[in-house]
């Protein structure tokens, strides 16, 4: 993996563990020669990660939404800030320059971007590995609706495996370099339930 794009949130949340595991996300990533992709921001977790990266010598691209460069303040040390005219446009980018996806505890946006790689995967428009570092437990909750999506027939198991867990950033990132995707479909029909 040469690119990988972090989502996560624009402000701190309310644990300090948050920032410091997105300010060593970012520090890992450059120590392995993996350039952070993320959203552009010099707030919150986004600016913790990207932070960590350029601090220990790394390649940071953001991209941010022209719209919000008054909101989530454009971070101007960045090896490479692309502007862009919308959110959507934002994640295309952001898929189209990375090798594989880490979300970082977030809120509606950040979930929201995690799923929409989630599901192009099930639909079999990417192959990249996606991952959720599960600072503190935090997406425990996540993990556990999956598993009910799972068990009431909405969701293929092999698809739930296809997000990648860990509260380790180094098991994250061997996970991430050994993932395979799933080759089956995503439909369902009454002769598989």
């Amino acid at each position: 993996m040469k690119r990988i794009t972090v989502f996560c949130a624009s402000s701190f949340g309310t644990e300090k563990i948050y920032e410091e595991q997105a300010t060593a996300l970012g520090k890992t990533l450059a120590e392995q020669n993996i350039e952070l992709i993320y959203g552009g921001a010099n707030v919150g977790l986004m600016g913790a990660v990207a932070d960590g990266a350029l601090n220990a010598g790394g390649k940071v691209i953001g991209v941010l939404p022209n719209f919000l460069r008054s909101k989530e303040i454009a971070h101007l040390g960045l090896t490479e800030l692309i502007l862009v005219e919308s959110m959507h446009e934002r994640k295309t980018k952001m898929n189209d320059l990375c090798d594989g996806v880490i979300a970082l505890p977030g809120g509606f946006g950040t979930l929201e971007e995690l799923f929409e790689m989630l599901t192009w995967a099930q639909l079999g428009l990417h192959k990249k590995p996606i991952a959720v570092l599960n600072i503190n437990g935090f997406y425990d909750s996540l993990i556990e609706l999956l598993q009910t999506m799972t068990e009431k027939g909405l969701l293929k198991e092999v698809n739930q495996k296809m997000l990648l867990v860990s509260d380790t950033i180094e098991d994250l990132l061997e996970q991430m370099k050994n993932y395979t995707a799933p080759t089956v479909g995503k439909w369902i029909d009454k002769k598989t339930l």
